[in-house]
């Protein structure tokens, strides 16, 4: 055999095999199996009564003298405030790193921190390096153990956490002392904090992210308010204007409990049947869905089932203090996307719409109500920072892994 045959025959060998090692490389990708796609998901626990349970308004993130920029803001004077304006719980969520992590021989043992008629939560501000979140406990709890492992890495917080029984939520997420830790170990975010409405569109934007990758996460909200009214003119500070600007109940968080007590809100919280108004005045957004269309409503927001690949009407409704002969826009979102705009009007406003959810994977469903502003005379420069924003309400669920 010449060289050139040789050549020859060595390019058409080298060319078999070139053609087999790419054959077999698109034979593998076209054999790859997704180990996470969507599958069916399990049984579900049963959906809780929607009648057997009271809704209660109230205030998730205030601060007390205890938290050392705080004005003029005595515990006693938040809970008189509280109860005037018909709140029924509050939880004060004072900076633990004022006061090294000691909150129990602080804010909770001041003579000041009870009440006979508006429920208190325990928690505090977890105040640290990568940001803040709030805890909400029914009974007092170690948070000395949470504050001590502020700088460790999140399997460490996480195990703690667990310990402790306590939910966590992550505050002001997309502000200056945004949450850092992974949202994997907390059960809420602050989506709407403070009178301030428009500061908290990147928040939302977070919370749409969270909820479309699978993580089941209550929207709740926080005035986050540290200064209070002076008793006295001489008592004034540089930040006694905020008083009147942002105050307990801007925004007011409503949450469906099961009875008046701090362990029914927190779990309530928790669930997530939850809404967000500007004001304690303000309407509250309720959001339900009737599964077979047969005019009850089945399932209401926080609630999860599977996907039956059939229509679902959904109803939205305005319950309360309504401004007369106004209209309101309700906007709803699905999986994160712009899904429909519409005009509730009347004396109990309510519009409904019907959609699919898909029988494989997940889909969600949250909305927000504009409109004209409620009055909230006790704080009445609220109405400004708040603009048009009335209300929102936490996702409707499909098809969402409880174990995820």
């Amino acid at each position: 055999m010449s060289i050139r045959e040789f050549l020859k025959k060595f390019r058409q060998v080298l060319q078999v095999i070139m053609a087999g090692c790419i054959s077999s490389s698109a034979l593998g990708q076209s054999s790859h199996s997704n180990p996470w796609a969507p599958t069916e998901i399990g049984v579900l626990p049963p959906i809780a009564s929607l009648s057997d349970g009271m809704w209660l308004k109230g205030e998730l993130h205030v601060h007390s003298r205890h938290s050392k920029e705080s004005s003029n803001n005595p515990i006693a004077k938040i809970i008189a405030f509280s109860r005037a304006v018909g709140i029924d719980y509050v939880c004060i969520t004072d900076h633990d790193n004022h006061v090294n992590g000691d909150v129990a021989f602080n804010t909770w043992a001041d003579p000041e921190f009870r009440s006979d008629s508006v429920l208190l939560l325990y928690g505090a501000e977890w105040t640290t390096t990568r940001g803040h979140g709030n805890v909400f406990s029914a009974r007092p709890y170690d948070h000395q153990r949470l504050y001590d492992v502020r700088d460790q890495r999140d399997v460490v917080v996480g195990a703690v956490k667990k310990e402790l029984g306590i939910h966590l939520s992550a505050n002001h997420p997309s502000g200056k002392d945004h949450f850092g830790y992974s949202y994997d170990m907390v059960e809420s975010i602050e989506v709407w904090n403070s009178a301030v409405w428009p500061k908290n569109a990147n928040a939302i934007m977070i919370w749409d992210d969270m909820l479309s990758s699978g993580r089941k996460l209550t929207g709740r909200g926080g005035s986050d308010a540290h200064h209070g009214v002076p008793d006295t003119p001489d008592k004034a500070t540089k930040n006694s204007y905020q008083a009147k600007a942002n105050y307990v109940g801007t925004p007011t968080t409503w949450v469906f409990a099961t009875a008046r007590t701090p362990q029914a809100v927190v779990d309530a919280l928790t669930n997530g049947r939850v809404c967000v108004s500007a004001n304690p005045f303000a309407p509250r957004v309720e959001f339900y869905a009737d599964l077979d269309q047969d005019g009850k409503m089945d399932m209401m927001m926080g609630d999860n089932v599977k996907s039956t690949g059939k229509p679902v009407k959904f109803r939205v409704q305005l319950t309360g203090h309504t401004v007369p002969d106004s209209s309101y826009t309700v906007s709803v979102v699905k999986d994160g996307n712009p899904f429909g705009t519409f005009q509730a009007t009347g004396k109990m406003p309510m519009v409904e719409f019907t959609d699919t959810p898909v029988i494989l994977g997940r889909t969600y469903y949250r909305v927000t109500v504009e409109g004209p502003a409620t009055p909230y005379p006790q704080v009445p420069g609220s109405m400004a920072l708040s603009g048009n924003m009335v209300g929102l309400s936490n996702p409707i669920y499909f098809n969402f892994d409880p174990n995820f």
